[in-house]
């Protein structure tokens, strides 16, 4: 995308967003499909992972998956595999899964519109659709266990620091 259509696109979302703050306000998602038999999750949305690029909430032309939608399949992906392998060793057996992770962001603070706008996600939720014959009880403790050792929930729960280096060589 050239410069110059990029700020034409921008200036577009901007006005939109300063005119109405509320349109601003988007939810972001990525799902997937429990494959327990592979301990795997197959992610069905987004589909295409490369390359990534600009939403078109934030001036992008919809060709490209938003970053933000890849860190969600992160989430989705690991969840799904991490529910699998508790499953498995839980003897759950899942008739099918589906993981929605779900993130609001308020275009208005990535854009620069409203200096008071948060930039990032502002609310995370992770959603399971299971079916299976085991127990309430299986199920809960199924979830418990995915949490606690699902890599990416956990590491959204408590984030590192993050090191910024630059290499101009």
């Amino acid at each position: 995308m050239k410069a110059e259509k990029l700020r034409a696109a921008q200036a577009n979302c901007k006005s939109n967003y300063l005119a109405a703050p509320e349109s601003a306000f988007k939810t972001l998602s990525a799902m997937g499909v429990l494959d327990p038999v592979n301990l795997s999750c197959r992610l069905t949305h987004p589909i295409e992972l490369n390359p990534a690029g600009l939403h078109p909430d934030g001036g992008g032309d919809g060709s490209f998956v938003c970053p933000v939608e890849i860190m969600l399949s992160g989430l989705v992906t690991c969840a799904g595999v991490t529910m699998c392998a508790v499953a498995h060793a839980m003897k759950i057996e899942i008739e099918h899964g589906e993981i929605i992770a779900e993130g609001d962001i308020d275009f208005r603070g990535t854009l620069a519109v409203d200096r008071n706008a948060p930039v990032g996600l502002t609310a995370i939720r992770l959603k399971f659709r299971l079916t299976t014959k085991a127990e309430n009880s299986q199920v809960e403790k199924l979830l418990e266990l995915t949490h606690r050792y699902c890599v990416v929930h956990r590491t959204l729960d408590a984030p590192p620091p993050i090191d910024v280096e630059l290499d101009r060589s």
